[in-house]
């Protein structure tokens, strides 16, 4: 006999926080927009308070405020916020930025950038987040918590024209696999989705037919709302991480395996992204 598993809802009863960083657009705002709709008192985080108040309000969220997820102590300052609203309950990484270029054409500022808001950036995170779990099972306040991470299918293998950017999200998946294991036993949930390209500004912001756009267009384009729903049902399961689709995800991996080969796929993947870019223009 098949079990149905329960859907990850907090009791109107006992109130959790949770925080959502980069969230006043895209698919940020629809993971906050999720964690609203399943009890959570959600703050609204971003770079740009202003936005965050806005998309706070419109959403029904308790609050926005401003985050630079480089800045540990902002990270630690976002939980503290949380906690005046209800005993933190989760943490959600989401800001990222997503430039493209080769190894050796991007721009140093910009590779610096991708490092410390994709790969950094989750990691202040979690210690803020854990350190504040920590601290509330210590008090006897609550147990546990959830960790969740948006990071890309580019994380799981070889993506030329995307390098570094690929290369944070695979630091990122990394990070996140192991603090699953480092924290489980403390009740704590550690979890990433790996998306396909997403129609969101971050996509479009890429080089107009530069190789990195034309291959993530090769793919399948997934929706924030999907993204969403995938990241935060994965809170109260085992579950590390999840691929959107789920056969992109196997393709990436195999180019991991054997990227000799599976580059040499590059070209027609690539031209195939173009195509599908060019059909969507006005």
């Amino acid at each position: 006999m098949s079990r149905q598993r329960r859907r990850h809802e907090v009791p109107a009863h006992s109130p959790l926080s949770a925080v959502v960083t980069g969230a006043a657009r895209g698919i940020g705002e629809q993971i906050a927009r999720e964690l609203v709709g399943r009890g959570y008192r959600v703050l609204v985080t971003d770079l740009d308070e202003a936005a965050a108040r806005a998309t706070a309000a419109r959403i029904g969220a308790a609050a926005g405020t401003a985050c630079d997820v480089t800045d540990p102590a902002a990270s630690a300052a976002a939980v503290a916020r949380a906690r005046e609203l209800a005993p933190l309950g989760a943490w959600v990484s989401n800001a990222g930025v997503g430039f493209d270029g080769t190894v050796t054409d991007i721009a140093e500022d910009r590779a610096r950038a991708l490092v410390e808001v994709n790969l950094l950036g989750p990691i202040w995170g979690a210690r803020a987040a854990v350190t504040a779990f920590r601290e509330q099972a210590d008090a006897g306040t609550t147990r546990g918590g959830e960790i969740g991470v948006t990071v890309s299918l580019s994380g799981l293998g070889p993506v030329p024209g995307l390098s570094v950017y690929a290369a944070s999200k695979a630091g990122a998946l990394s990070v996140v696999s192991a603090l699953a294991s480092e924290v489980r036993r403390e009740g704590i949930g550690v979890h990433a989705v790996c998306p396909d390209g997403v129609n969101t500004e971050l996509l479009r912001s890429m080089t107009p037919g530069g190789q990195g756009q034309a291959l993530v267009r090769s793919g399948v384009l997934v929706t924030p709302e999907q993204v969403a729903t995938a990241l935060v049902g994965m809170f109260g399961t085992g579950r590390v991480y999840r691929t959107l689709p789920a056969w992109r995800g196997a393709l990436l991996r195999l180019t991991a395996l054997a990227p000799g080969p599976a580059l040499r796929l590059e070209p027609a993947m690539r031209a195939l992204g173009e195509r599908r870019a060019r059909s969507l223009r006005p």
